[in-house]
């Protein structure tokens, strides 16, 4: 061998020499390399190999996680002056025929890309795509397993590659495989660790949320293990377990301790799971429900070994089964109390429960029903059986429920009315299965409903007839509805609803104060109130109106709401306007006669029966000679004829009071109450104040007065002195006679109907209402009889308004309008104005 031949030979031994130091020292980088470290170790085995061997590109390529059957480039050294690889390329696309010579576990060596049989056709074009015209790949798998990659080197010229190299090159991959798949393994391991801590946090989680403790109980060393979840659930801070079976069984209810104790010991002796419930005590003294689950551990030679279990904390299941059984007990008696019936309906058999009293609404006993739906049906009313049937049918295609009324006819033709509500239960394919429902006898409560309409319709009629119309004033909202009938009353199509302040502003202003002060009135304890008013309606008229509310107030006596009835008294208003009027023609014409009759009597009767008086005189003093007993006699017919004449002629003042006439009202009174006083026998102080001139016809009322009560006085009470005073006041005149006789009781005095009283009534206008003679007390021994007469009166405008009426109108009231007559006895309260002021 010449020197060129030995020099070369050394040169190449030197090259083999170093690539092996190389491939030593890369390979040794990969003992117990870190796995975060792995991937950079790689590329850098790749980058020394490629160039010591002047290899343009290597890569490493590993099956991929999502599909094993795919192999996606993951490390790669590459020049570079070479064309850019593909993102992420997956072997198959590229080279089908290599992949399936490496998952052959098959080294694919390729000294010419161009030169390659057809079936790689797809991976000749890859290769010349991207300028390697040589490549050499060998399969990664460790141990013997089944592929996980390839290594593969490639060049841009034609290039074999000895066998020599290529089992270096096949140490290197091997190195590559176990350094991979021992990073695959760890991580697995990792994931499988941090899968077990999620799953164990997920346990924990659950158990706290299920209230889920675990226990172990190791039988040989006697240690209870519990977890701090079944600790809390005996009311214990975590690590307060004893970890003892006794410190255990201290802390069950004293009356299921041997239950518990017996249940462990079973399960020792069998082997068999066990399960039981009871109950522990808090250390506040709450009672809770623990139920148990637990198996003994037979070790090899047949002893139990340990007993691991778990308890739930069922307290809430336990007072929710309490509640429940109350629930359905209270259910129960109240079906059995009541009148409710149910059914529960097997669709598919037709077999139905009746329970509760369904048969009773039937009209059956529990004995005649045997649960068929056709019993049901032929009960139903057959006007009804079509609307409940499509009730029935309408809910399965709804939400599942119906409710319906309808009739059923009993076996002797009761009619009763039901009231049914049903849900259908469907199966898991949404077909129904059952229909479960209850029924209430409605009866009295559908009568109920029609006799509440027949009410109503009375009552609308009533309100037409009447001209009346209903109202209710919310307080809060200021809002007054009426009903409908209100457009009749006032002529004009007013709103329903309008605020209280437009209502009052259309009442006549002198009414508007008695309006309000009547609702200010209204309070909790007098929360009824009447009042008369007048109303202008649309045409400019007025109409009167009576309007009677019931207050309704909160628990402070704050008002809330007033409901009523309104009623159109024009009618009434002016027919007592024409009864006064009547009245007042009356009067006159009873005092014309009177005056008429007293004339006579004081003119012809009395002149008649004196003149009599004279000529008996004459007689007796002309006959000297006539016997004694005769003169006597003339004499007492004598005086008896004057007495007649005296008593003619105080009949006839009486009639006619003629002083009252030229002495005015006063002094008319006291001379006529002297000459009454002197006639009867008794004494009668008269008093006047300050009296202005009335006019006659209110003059002549309180002298009518003043006579009736002094007879009375002379003739029932059996006083001999009367006290009489007559005074003003402004707007008011008040006559006070007042006595100290016997008195009588005035509730058997209006029984009895007192001519006295009721004359008085008749006389001068007085109504029952007016005169308070509901009293039950005695009148006399100090008795007291007030007039007061007000002097502005209220007139009917529409009455005021006629021509030449005016006046004759405004006397007539002043005549007759007594606001209040009132009687009462001493040693009794005054009456209040409460009392004695009439009603509006």
């Amino acid at each position: 061998m010449d020197a060129r031949s030995q020099s070369a030979r050394r040169a190449e031994i030197e090259q083999r020499l170093r690539f092996e130091m190389l491939l030593a020292d890369v390979c040794a980088q990969f003992v117990n390399v870190a796995p975060n470290d792995l991937d950079s170790k790689i590329e850098n085995a790749q980058r020394l190999i490629c160039e010591s061997l002047n290899v343009n590109h290597s890569s490493v390529w590993q099956v991929l996680e999502d599909d094993p059957e795919l192999l996606g480039m993951t490390h790669a050294y590459r020049n570079p002056k070479l064309r850019p690889l593909p993102s992420r390329p997956v072997l198959r696309e590229f080279f089908p025929w290599s992949q399936s010579q490496i998952l052959n576990k098959q080294t694919v060596c390729v000294p010419n890309t161009a030169k390659l049989p057809p079936e790689a056709a797809k991976d000749m074009e890859s290769w010349l795509q991207y300028g390697i015209r040589s490549t050499l790949a060998f399969p990664l798998s460790a141990g013997g397993g089944s592929v996980i990659g390839l290594l593969a080197f490639d060049s841009t010229e034609e290039r074999d590659w000895p066998e020599p190299l290529q089992r270096r090159l096949q140490i290197l991959a091997l190195v590559f495989a176990q350094a991979l798949d021992r990073k695959h393994s760890e991580q697995k391991v990792k994931v499988a660790e941090s899968a077990l801590r999620v799953g164990e946090e997920r346990l924990r989680l659950a158990q706290q949320a299920a209230r889920i403790g675990t226990f172990e109980l190791n039988i040989r060393t006697g240690v209870n293990t519990w977890t701090a979840e079944l600790e809390a659930m005996y009311g214990l801070p975590a690590g307060g377990f004893g970890g003892t079976q006794t410190a255990f069984e201290n802390l069950v209810h004293p009356d299921d301790r041997g239950g518990v104790i017996e249940l462990v010991e079973g399960a020792l002796k069998t082997g068999q799971p066990a399960r039981g419930e009871w109950r522990v005590i808090w250390a506040d003294g709450s009672v809770h429900w623990i139920a148990g689950r637990w198996q003994a551990v037979i070790n090899e030679s047949g002893e139990p070994s340990r007993i691991i279990g778990v308890n739930i904390d069922v307290t809430e299941q336990k007072l929710a089964e309490r509640e429940l059984a109350r629930a359905n007990e209270r259910l129960r008696l109240a079906i059995e109390s009541g009148s409710v019936g149910g059914w529960d309906s097997d669709i598919k058999s037709g077999e139905t429960l009746w329970f509760g009293k369904a048969h009773a609404q039937l009209g059956m006993t529990p004995d005649e029903i045997s649960g068929s739906c056709e019993e049901f049906w032929a009960r139903v009313h057959e006007h009804d059986r079509e609307r409940l049937r499509g009730a029935i049918q309408a809910a399965i295609h709804k939400n599942g429920e119906f409710t319906e009324e309808f009739r059923v006819v009993w076996r002797d033709g009761t009619i009763r009315w039901l009231r049914s509500r049903g849900r259908y239960y469907c199966a898991t394919n949404g077909e129904p299965e059952r229909i479960l429902g209850i029924s209430v006898d409605i009866t009295e409560s559908k009568q109920a409903e029609q006799a509440l309409r027949e009410s109503e319709q009375r009552f609308r009629l009533a309100t037409q007839a009447g001209k009346m119309y209903s109202f209710e004033w919310d307080v809060a909202t200021d809002r007054v509805v009426r009903s409908v009938e209100h457009t009749d009353i006032l002529g004009v199509a007013g709103p329903l609803r309008l605020t209280h302040q437009q209502f009052v502003d259309k009442i006549h202003p002198d009414d508007r104060r008695r309006f309000t002060a009547t609702i200010a009135g209204l309070s909790p304890e007098n929360p009824i109130g009447e009042v008369t008013y007048r109303v202008r309606v649309g045409d400019g008229t007025l109409v009167w109106l009576r309007s009677s509310g019931y207050g309704f107030f909160d628990g402070e006596g704050r008002m809330l709401r007033v409901v009523g009835m309104a009623a159109d008294v024009t009618d009434l208003k002016l027919a007592e306007e024409e009864l006064l009027a009547v009245n007042r023609r009356l009067i006159e014409a009873q005092e014309q006669e009177r005056a008429r009759i007293g004339r006579e009597l004081h003119d012809d009767i009395n002149q008649r029966l004196a003149l009599l008086a004279i000529e008996l005189g004459q007689l007796r003093e002309k006959h000297n000679d006539l016997p004694s007993e005769f003169r006597s006699h003339l004499h007492e017919l004598q005086k008896l004829t004057a007495d007649i004449s005296l008593s003619v002629h105080a009949l006839s003042h009486e009639l006619h009071a003629s002083t009252l006439v030229s002495l005015g009202l006063a002094k008319g009174m006291g001379s006529w109450c002297k000459q009454f006083g002197e006639r009867q026998k008794m004494e009668i102080d008269f008093k006047s104040h300050d009296l202005q001139k009335l006019p006659q016809e209110i003059s002549l009322c309180l002298f009518r007065v003043l006579q009736e009560a002094l007879n009375n006085a002379s003739k029932h009470s059996g006083a001999r002195r009367v006290e009489v005073e007559l005074a003003a006041n402004p707007g008011e005149i008040h006559l006070i006679i007042s006595d100290s006789g016997t008195g009588f009781d005035i509730k058997a005095a209006r029984q009895a109907e007192v001519w006295a009283l009721r004359a008085w009534r008749n006389e001068f206008g007085w109504s029952a209402e007016r005169l308070p003679l509901n009293r039950s007390r005695r009148v006399g021994q100090q008795s007291m009889l007030v007039c007061r007469l007000s002097q502005s009166p209220v007139f009917n405008e529409r009455l005021c308004n006629r021509p030449n009426n005016r006046q004759n109108s405004i006397q007539l009231r002043a005549t007759n309008s007594f606001s209040c007559c009132a009687l009462w006895c001493a040693g009794t309260p005054r009456p209040t104005s409460a009392d004695s002021e009439p009603a509006l």
